[in-house]
């Protein structure tokens, strides 16, 4: 396979669409069919800027695909400091945790609403639906004919990330390892790989990141600037090569790279404050199989 106009893989102005109620925020969704046509995932971003205050119509749904819900703070030196308290209901169990974390909501189990209990800083919440480009399949939860049940819901919560990716050579100026939100370790049958960086200056060596392929699996990277008040801001000039062609990325982005399509080297150009490298590989659930980045290959 490859690639006509690798442009066309390359997200960098979200659909936006501003919640009703009080400090909701505005989503950002950066990787959809309506973006990619044919794209098979989903994925939208929200900065939490205060102490929000739902919209009285705010309830539980149910999704007709896996889907995972993450969430973390704006301080690139203690990133697993999240800047809140949070209740998320999960199958009518309320998980409440205060650190950076993630969920994962297996098909036909009912979720939400996130409900803040407190807030003290600027923080981010990303959902991502798996095999699912869009929304449609979500209806309010006491509208679902049937419900799928967990035995016990607080194993799906993601509390503490894991750190086991590691590049060859340890990178200066971005979190080294990074940090892995799901995966079959932390949730079985997860199937996903999700991990992210902050990189807080130009990255020595650079680059570090070089081509690789997954063969067996597609990818979503994104880039993500560190601002709240100005969330498409970067913070940063980045290289990065498709199919053996390059694109500069300026702006908070998603890519997408297809299974068996080549993608890399990074090279950082430019650099005015910390960002997120994040890498989210799908049908891959443990580090070996999906190699985020290819260092495990080099190891």
């Amino acid at each position: 396979m490859r690639i006509e106009d690798v442009s066309g893989y390359l997200i960098e102005k979200p659909l936006r669409n501003r919640l009703k109620g009080k400090n909701q925020g505005e989503i950002l969704t950066y990787a959809s069919d309506a973006l990619i046509p044919g794209l098979n995932y989903y994925a939208q971003l929200r900065w939490i800027k205060g102490m929000p205050e739902p919209d009285v119509s705010d309830k539980g749904l149910v999704s007709d695909c896996n889907k995972i819900v993450l969430f973390w703070g704006s301080d690139y030196k203690e990133p697993e400091s999240l800047g809140a308290e949070i209740e998320f209901m999960l199958d009518g169990t309320p998980l409440r945790f205060s650190r950076s974390s993630s969920i994962f909501i297996p098909a036909g189990v009912s979720h939400g609403p996130a409900t803040w209990k407190s807030f003290t800083s600027p923080h981010m919440e990303m959902t991502i639906l798996i095999n699912k480009g869009n929304r449609d399949g979500e209806i309010e939860a006491d509208k679902a004919g049937s419900l799928r049940h967990l035995s016990d819901p607080e194993k799906y919560l993601v509390r503490k990330p894991a750190y086991e990716v590691v590049a060859p050579t340890p990178t200066k100026n971005r979190m080294h390892p990074s940090m892995t939100f799901m995966s079959n370790n932390l949730v079985p049958g997860a199937n996903t790989y999700l991990e992210f960086s902050w990189i807080w200056g130009i990255p020595d060596p650079d680059p570090h990141i070089f081509e690789h392929v997954h063969d067996d699996s597609n990818e979503l990277v994104f880039h993500i600037g560190g601002d709240p008040d100005n969330p498409e801001s970067l913070g940063a000039e980045i290289e990065i090569f498709l199919d053996k062609r390059p694109l500069l990325l300026k702006k908070t982005c998603a890519l997408y790279a297809p299974k068996k399509i080549s993608h890399g080297p990074l090279k950082w150009k430019g650099y005015t404050r910390p960002h997120i490298e994040m890498a989210i590989i799908f049908d891959a659930g443990v580090l070996a199989q999906s190699d985020p980045g290819g260092h495990q290959k080099n190891m």
